[in-house]
């Protein structure tokens, strides 16, 4: 922990969503957000919207801000909740690109060029390119210990690692060093049409499950969902990927073991199990529905939250950027 950091009883946890107006899907609402929402307690928490790492796309300006606002009220719908952690918009707190551009000053031109997120979509904006670096900045602003990723992001956060510790031997102990979250292990959810690949925002169709589908939609997704030529529900993911995707989901919104679930649907057929794997997922977005629509009925509420909570962020942001201003020679602004 950085001496910049007050001792706190509890780790410091950090992750950001970039609101691209996608929404959640079954997957990474059972994979990372409920876990998210499990930690608020034994954890404190800083979740943002990263609204200044979506401009990368050049988003219509009325659209973005629809969408932070929506990607607000899907997250807080779902369990994360701003009395217990620190829910804010990225561009709220303006030490985030400041902090960037000191480590950006840092970053070596083929060690940023060499980030997959600027080398898969071959070239682009300045902002891909240094995208990592605000990432960085994002992380280290509020010390912390452990950021939530997935796969993907892990060669980010080695970025992020190196900055901190290449900040802090040139200019003396600023920052904590992050580590990824280990949480338990979430259940992975397969596409329903392509039970081989994992359902993700970017396929969506049919195999999709949005969290804000309507009842209707999610009975109709998981009722044409892949199976095979037989008719034993059995849990193997090698003969039977579809079925086990089915059970995979029903396991985790139920909390049964698969083997349990196998003998409830001994000599019966798919259409049982779908039905069931239908009516878990719909009761189980049945209320985040409703409480996003409450939210995103009143936006002014929603800023209001928001307000709050980059006001906490930013009483973090200002030490650490004081700290850092001080250290790499810039003249403290007078009042």
């Amino acid at each position: 922990m950085s001496e910049n950091r007050p001792p706190t009883p509890r780790p410091r946890v950090l992750s950001g969503i970039r609101p691209t107006g996608m929404g959640f899907q079954l997957g990474n609402y059972l994979g990372a957000v409920k876990h998210w929402a499990a930690m608020q307690d034994e954890a404190e928490c800083f979740f943002f919207l990263a609204d200044l790492h979506a401009l990368i796309d050049v988003p219509d300006p009325a659209m973005l801000r629809d969408r932070t606002r929506g990607a607000a009220a899907e997250l807080i719908a779902m369990g994360v909740d701003p009395a217990r952690s620190t829910v804010f918009a990225q561009s709220h707190v303006r030490e985030h690109a400041e902090l960037g551009w000191v480590l950006g000053c840092l970053t070596g031109f083929g060690e940023a060029s060499r980030m997959t997120q600027f080398k898969d979509k071959g070239g682009g904006s300045v902002g891909l390119f240094t995208y990592p670096v605000l990432q960085a900045a994002d992380i280290l602003m509020y010390q912390a210990d452990s950021v939530p990723i997935g796969e993907d992001q892990r060669q980010h956060l080695e970025l992020t690692r190196d900055l901190a510790q290449r900040f802090n031997s040139r200019y003396g102990d600023t920052f904590t060093m992050p580590g990824p979250y280990v949480g338990k292990e979430g259940a992975r959810i397969k596409d329903l049409q392509d039970p081989a690949s994992k359902m993700s925002k970017g396929v969506g169709g049919a195999g999709t499950l949005w969290v804000l589908d309507e009842p209707r939609v999610l009975t109709k997704k998981v009722k044409s969902a892949v199976t095979d030529t037989g008719r034993e529900v059995r849990f193997d993911v090698a003969d039977k990927p579809g079925v086990s995707n089915l059970l995979t989901i029903l396991s985790v919104l139920t909390g049964r073991p698969h083997a349990s679930l196998e003998t409830d649907f001994e000599g019966r057929g798919y259409g049982d199990l779908k039905g069931a794997v239908a009516e878990a997922v719909v009761a189980e977005f049945a209320p985040v529905r409703e409480r996003y629509a409450e939210l995103i009925a009143d936006p002014a509420e929603l800023d209001r939250l928001l307000a709050d909570g980059a006001s906490r962020a930013r009483a973090v942001a200002a030490a650490t950027m004081a700290a850092v201003r001080e250290r790499v020679g810039l003249l403290a602004p007078q009042s």
